[in-house]
């Protein structure tokens, strides 16, 4: 009987390996449109927030950096309330009076007051129309009779003082700016009369 020789077939790892049982993967999860609009609404809400936020920040900020602008003759106005204080001491007394003018003057009419002398500032003063005639020789003795004070080691009495601060506070509400009417006197004042009515003079 003749023998039969089996030859083994060997099976490539590359089957062998495709045959093998893997897991099954989880599903995978897509976004529905209502998880998309609920994204977007909540990154919506909090750029509006951030905008509201930074708004506010920078209204504060100004408010902060602007201070309130007082009107020359108003602060110059505080000033010589605050220098009756000095009566005592005349010569302080005749320094801030006539520092509180001079700058008044600079800032009212843009005229570079304080960084002149007596001397210069009334002569380049005179050839302006800055101020009346009158006014011009009033702050003229203003300024001397305050250089007597300040240089000359004269010590005026409390009536004296009193009269010098008279005369720049009269300065100050002479040329102070003239308030603006309201719409109800400017209609009031260009309004005719009426016919045989007299208008006083």
């Amino acid at each position: 009987m003749a023998s039969t020789n089996l030859i083994p077939i060997s099976t490539p790892s590359a089957a062998v390996s495709t045959n093998a049982l893997r897991d099954i993967k989880p599903p995978l999860e897509i976004p529905t449109g209502w998880v998309w609009a609920f994204w977007v609404a909540g990154a919506l809400l909090l750029t509006a927030l951030a905008f509201v936020a930074w708004r506010y920040w920078q209204k504060r900020q100004a408010e902060i950096a602007i201070p309130p602008i007082i009107p020359p003759h108003v602060r110059a106005r505080q000033k010589l309330e605050a220098a009756l204080g000095l009566l005592g001491q005349p010569r302080e007394f005749c320094i801030m009076v006539s520092d509180t003018i001079r700058y008044y003057l600079e800032e009212r009419f843009t005229f570079r007051a304080p960084e002149r002398t007596t001397e210069e500032f009334l002569y380049e003063l005179r050839q302006t129309e800055l101020l009346t005639p009158d006014q011009k020789d009033s702050l003229g003795e203003f300024l001397k009779s305050c250089d007597l004070v300040k240089f000359a080691r004269y010590e005026p009495g409390e009536p004296e003082l009193r009269e010098l601060h008279g005369s720049a506070l009269r300065l100050v509400e002479e040329t102070e700016p003239m308030p603006e009417p309201t719409t109800g006197e400017a209609v009031h004042a260009s309004r005719p009369a009426p016919a045989g009515h007299h208008v006083p003079e």
